[in-house]
């Protein structure tokens, strides 16, 4: 029977990633197109974890779930890590391998498909099975300016997607899933990398941007740092976190660390208000999932409206004052 694979990666504070659950359910929807293909999870993790994830395997729809725990597995390593993926790749044999686009993601993909002497489309942001049972992987190419939909020739067929392209499944879907343990061959494994210490980055803003319900984004209309603070004023009024598209970024508005894009980051907030932001697809590609889009724009014509729930023509300068504003005397 044909299988879907999808990397479980486990995150420095134990949790299964996010980015999983997200694939599990667009694996959900290919799977029919792939001679109902099973739907299965490679967890690699230290000693004991495992147990506390199964009741989510088995509410995400997952029919095996292929485990391997070993304490050397406390710490991502490229070298341990690569080397249990590819041993069980090649027993489980599936037709298509998803991984997360994540940092650990992005470094595990490229060694297993390498090992294997397969294709990886990187970064994706559309998944399909096209009418040859192949996987037809969608990323941005050419700096973003056009949507390339890339086929992979040889087997397995591989991707990485970018967390919040995709969203998790609105309700369970419970299977009877197995759990296959498998045995780690890491004794002969050197590690050129050892684990000391992490310290995490304390930004609160871009820790936010992840889990945010409501995102005040800004880009070249904002003109100056005067810009901003509107942009700041408003997000403060609304439980709002603050992002910056790319042209923002390059004026030196904003940090790269909260810019919003295809060399930013991906959100899916429930409200995303877009401020002085023409809309290339560099951008949309990383906001477009958002639940309600507000845009905010002085050019009619500007791309962001096609893709808004709301379009506000007008100059940012007078309309983001004015509406913190009303705001402010709302709460008195």
């Amino acid at each position: 029977m044909s299988n879907i694979l999808l990397y479980a990666e486990v995150t420095k504070e134990n949790y299964l990633h996010t980015v999983l659950f997200e694939l599990a359910n667009k694996a959900q929807e290919l799977a029919p197109k792939l001679n109902n293909a099973e739907v299965s999870a490679l967890l690699i993790c230290k000693k004991g974890l495992a147990e506390l994830y199964k009741e989510a395997f088995i509410n995400s729809g997952f029919d095996n779930v292929y485990i391997t725990e070993d304490n050397r597995f406390t710490y991502y390593s490229t070298e341990l890590y690569a080397r249990t993926a590819i041993d069980i790749v090649k027993e489980v044999n599936p037709e298509i391998i998803l991984i997360g686009a994540t940092t650990q993601g992005r470094d595990l993909a490229p060694r297993i498909s390498s090992a294997l002497h397969t294709g990886l489309t990187a970064d994706c942001t559309g998944l399909d099975i096209n009418e040859k049972g192949q996987l037809a992987a969608t990323r941005p190419t050419f700096g973003g300016k056009l949507m390339a939909t890339i086929l992979c020739k040889t087997h397995p067929q591989m991707a990485t997607v970018r967390p919040k392209v995709f969203k998790p499944a609105p309700e369970n879907i419970i299977k009877d899933t197995k759990f296959i343990y498998k045995t780690p061959d890491i004794d002969n494994i050197i590690k050129k990398v050892e684990f000391i210490e992490f310290t995490k980055k304390l930004n609160t803003t871009i820790n936010e941007l992840d889990s945010a319900n409501i995102i005040v984004a800004g880009g070249r209309g904002m003109k100056n740092e005067a810009g901003f603070e509107l942009l700041k004023n408003l997000a403060e009024k609304i439980g709002g976190t603050v992002a910056a598209s790319r042209g923002a970024v390059d004026m030196g508005l904003a940090s790269s660390d909260i810019q919003i894009g295809q060399t930013g980051k991906t959100v899916a907030p429930k409200l995303y208000i877009a401020c002085g932001i023409s809309g290339a697809i560099q951008h949309t590609i990383g906001m477009s999932e958002s639940d309600k889009i507000i845009a905010i724009n002085i050019d009619e014509k500007a791309p962001i409206f096609e893709i808004s729930d709301c379009a506000i023509v007008g100059d940012v300068f007078e309309i983001l004052p004015e509406l913190t504003n009303i705001l402010t005397k709302n709460e008195k």
